[in-house]
């Protein structure tokens, strides 16, 4: 693996929005207190940018409430809802080399993969649900007696978002893409360590002409600015990605406050599983992507591979062969597979999950310490012999450390697999077309792959069952979110 090279001393990109965006305005917090957001390459800071807290969401929720009832939005064709969303794809289409640059200093991930997987996909994703602004339509309905009854989907209302960090941009792109198609106002909190390409497409969402109070962006953390959306009184939904924890907390506080409605995108332990009869290769690569994309920091990340006991020992030492090719280094170097953790916190956590899995007898087939010595970056990380009750294989990691577990028949791998509070994601790898189909049907979960992962598109829904989060983003199904069902009956 690669060692870290080191990040330049100026920063790589220019930085021009740091503070909050309300009614198409850029301000101070109320408080006029910053925060710092650090290059996780180096861990110095990057730049400081306004800490939005209570009176700020307040203010921003007033210009989004004002926005939806009162405002020119109300009254926008749906049809020029659509030209504004396209045209917001235009502007990130054209600034893409710099958007994936700020990607790439925050977060710390590949400038290449930050321009051919995230920008490219948040481009897309505004675009598909531009088309979709002016199909948003209901039914007629035969109903007994002399009526003509149909219904409307209208918009929720003022919608509070609160996005992760993993995926800043694109996170972003597809809470506000259905919410805008929809005819919603919004107050988004991005992640507090990665705000900077949330607020760059601010810039540009006024820059498109979105009438003011539409959009408005609260960057700070959880437990101030991010508790204030979920308790706000009058904010109609909130929309939330992050950790099962922290879904319980918004739950709590919608239903304590007005009964707001939430959509939730939680948590994952999502199972892997590999038979026999598969391509190994295809298989070992495939659970390699499914885990070590992003440095692991996936919500959906294939971390429980279970492999038939024919085959598992070879597995085993192709993919901790696989992991060891893995480059580890700056971002900003086009030979880099895989950045750093998103900060020390997650650095930490990661690494006190791989001294678990040492002192509960798994074997370490590589990897386990850290690169470089500044920065948060890990080495890719493989442990075999993993048993079900081990830390490693019960709680989500987030991070670059793969668990591989035998198993021995098909019913006994599914009630392994679906024996956990998450039902995110899971694969399936077999040449046997049938058994795919069964375990597709039996594993309980939001998203299965057969022969492939992470195959994310914005035209299919995606979402979990059980503690991984509640409701569907993406495709027709992520519109339903953000939409109310009227029903109008009239005497004839």
């Amino acid at each position: 693996m690669a060692s870290v090279m080191n990040q330049p001393a100026k920063s790589p990109v220019a930085i021009s929005a740091t503070k909050l965006l309300i009614n198409n305005r850029w301000i101070n917090s109320a408080s006029g207190k910053t925060f710092a957001t650090v290059n996780p390459s180096t861990g110095e800071e990057i730049c400081q940018v306004a800490e939005a807290d209570a009176p700020d969401v307040e203010q921003a929720v007033r210009a989004a409430r004002a926005a939806f009832d009162r405002g020119p939005w109300r009254k926008t064709m749906a049809s020029e809802r659509g030209r504004l969303l396209n045209k917001l794809a235009d502007l990130i289409e054209k600034h893409a080399d710099e958007l994936a640059a700020l990607e790439a200093l925050d977060n710390g991930k590949p400038l290449a993969v930050a321009k051919a997987v995230d920008v490219a996909a948040t481009v897309g994703c505004f675009r598909y649900f531009a088309g979709w602004a002016d199909k948003v339509h209901g039914k007629t309905i035969p109903i007994d007696g002399d009526f003509f009854c149909y219904t409307r989907m209208e918009p929720v209302g003022v919608v509070g978002q609160i996005i992760p960090w993993n995926f800043p941009m694109l996170m972003a792109a597809w809470k506000l893409a259905p919410a805008l198609a929809t005819g919603n106002t919004v107050v988004m909190k991005p992640a507090e360590q990665t705000p900077l390409s949330a607020l760059r497409i601010g810039e540009l969402i006024v820059e498109a002409g979105f009438p003011e109070g539409v959009v408005n962006l609260l960057p700070g953390y959880g437990p101030t600015a991010g508790a204030a959306i979920a308790n706000h009184m009058d904010v109609d939904k909130v929309a939330f990605t992050g950790s099962t924890e922290v879904g319980h907390l918004i739950m709590e506080a919608a239903a304590k406050s007005n009964l707001k409605r939430v959509t939730l995108e939680l948590g994952g332990k999502s199972p892997n599983i590999v038979f026999a009869d598969t391509d190994i290769d295809e298989a070992v690569e495939g659970a390699h992507f499914g885990l070590f994309f992003n440095h692991g920091q996936c919500c959906c990340a294939g971390s429980r591979v279970f492999v038939e006991e024919k085959i598992y020992d070879k597995f085993v030492e192709k993919s901790g062969a696989r992991a060891k090719r893995r480059t580890v280094g700056d971002p900003f170097d086009p030979k880099t597979d895989q950045g750093p953790q998103v900060d020390s916190a997650q650095f930490d956590k990661v690494m006190g999950y791989i001294d678990s899995g040492r002192t509960q007898g798994a074997k370490l087939v590589c990897g386990g310490d850290r690169v470089g010595e500044r920065g948060y970056f890990i080495q890719p990380t493989v442990f075999a012999d993993v048993k079900d009750d081990m830390k490693i294989a019960q709680e989500e990691i987030f991070g670059p450390v793969m668990s591989i577990i035998p198993f021995k028949s098909a019913d006994e791998v599914v009630d392994r697999a679906n024996n956990t509070t998450y039902g995110l994601a899971a694969a399936v790898w077999t040449r046997d077309i049938s058994k795919a189909h069964s375990i597709a049907n039996s594993v309980r979960a939001g998203t299965v792959w057969v022969n492939c992962y992470n195959v994310l598109d914005t035209r299919a829904p995606f979402g979990g069952f059980k503690q991984s989060g509640i409701g569907r983003e993406l495709g027709e199904y992520g519109l339903q979110q953000y939409t109310e069902i009227k029903t109008v009956t009239v005497k004839l």
